[in-house]
């Protein structure tokens, strides 16, 4: 039913990471950063350049350039731009003046830049030059766009993977594990500012849709969506029965986590673990090429984001994930219409 979502599966490009064989155990893997409008950017490269033990994930790895931008529409992102190219500034690393400087210069790169429109443009670039990427949420500022980069990087045989960091908390990676046995629903909540240029949960709501799909897996069918000035309540109906929720926080408590119900336990999801376990992964996925999450997954949870957005425009009815996919994939053709040239 979903075999468009595997179709587009990111296979590892032999060619590629035949560079990293030349980078000799003194010499680090180089790293490139795109876009100074986030905080991961500075905390990214923080972690990275730090001094680390010969058996840390992250030793033998180094940012070494950084592209600024990043967005120049969105207020709250471009004016962060300057002082984190400061910050990166004082740690040694070099800021270039365009995307392609930066590539001749680096091994992997990390697309950092805050603003989901542009993420489609600067893959493009770093598709082109056959160097391994970790695109930071949102994939896309759409489905069509998201749909479209993974085809994209399939098209040029291009490792990539995203992933919000709240994937890899001790909690959510517990249950994927099996630590209540099988899942047969959850709620996952997170705060969830919405940014116009983006469909809704794109934003912010990614972190606690993230956490929804490590914890139920692929599978959801239908999204219903309600929305209020405050809170945004998606409610997925997976194609075996369970229901899995994401509640959006924009007043009163917030934070990170949930609950989950299995077969053995009702338990809590956990909290947030920060963002070196995720590095470590891309750390892992620097090194070997290999993605550590279908592609197929994340498409579809962004396909659930979006789906929610449909369900919301037309008064909170069903929509169906398949539904959404189609018109994305028409989209996405037509955003690479120049790959086939």
């Amino acid at each position: 039913m979903r075999v468009h979502l595997v179709v587009v599966a990111v296979f590892v490009c032999l060619g590629i990471l035949s560079s990293f064989a030349s980078v000799s155990a003194k010499d680090p893997v180089r790293i490139g950063i795109i876009g100074l409008d986030t905080s991961h950017s500075p905390a990214f490269a923080k972690e990275f350049n730090a001094e680390h033990s010969d058996g840390d994930p992250l030793a033998g790895f180094r940012v070494v350039a950084a592209y600024p931008y990043g967005s120049k529409t969105i207020e709250s992102s471009s004016s962060r731009i300057p002082g984190y190219t400061e910050q990166l500034k004082s740690m040694g690393i070099e800021i270039v003046d365009s995307i392609n400087d930066l590539l001749s210069k680096v091994d992997c790169v990390l697309l950092e830049t805050n603003d989901g429109t542009l993420h489609h443009e600067q893959a493009l670039q770093v598709f082109a030059a056959g160097k391994p990427v970790f695109i930071d949420k949102p994939v896309g500022s759409n489905l069509a766009e998201t749909v479209a980069i993974y085809e994209a990087a399939k098209h040029h045989n291009v490792p990539m993977f995203s992933s919000s960091s709240l994937r890899y908390s001790k909690g959510a990676q517990a249950i994927r594990s099996g630590s209540v046995g099988k899942v047969l629903g959850c709620s996952a909540h997170s705060p969830c500012k919405i940014e116009p240029s983006h469909i809704d949960l794109y934003w912010y709501g990614i972190h606690g849709v993230e956490t929804l799909y490590t914890c139920m897996g692929v599978g959801c069918e239908t999204v219903s969506h309600t929305s209020t000035d405050d809170f945004e309540l998606a409610v997925g109906r997976w194609g075996d029965g369970r229901i899995g929720t994401f509640r959006g926080i924009r007043a009163g408590g917030s934070g990170y986590g949930g609950m989950v119900y299995g077969e053995k336990a009702i338990q809590e999801i956990g909290k947030y673990d920060g963002y070196r376990p995720l590095l470590v992964e891309i750390a892992e996925f620097f090194r070997t090429g290999e993605p550590p999450i279908d592609s197929a997954e994340t498409i579809e949870l962004y396909a659930f984001m979006q789906a929610a957005f449909e369900s919301k425009r037309q008064g909170g009815i069903p929509v169906e994930i398949e539904t959404v996919m189609q018109a994305a994939q028409v989209k996405a053709e037509e955003l690479n219409k120049s790959l086939s040239k």
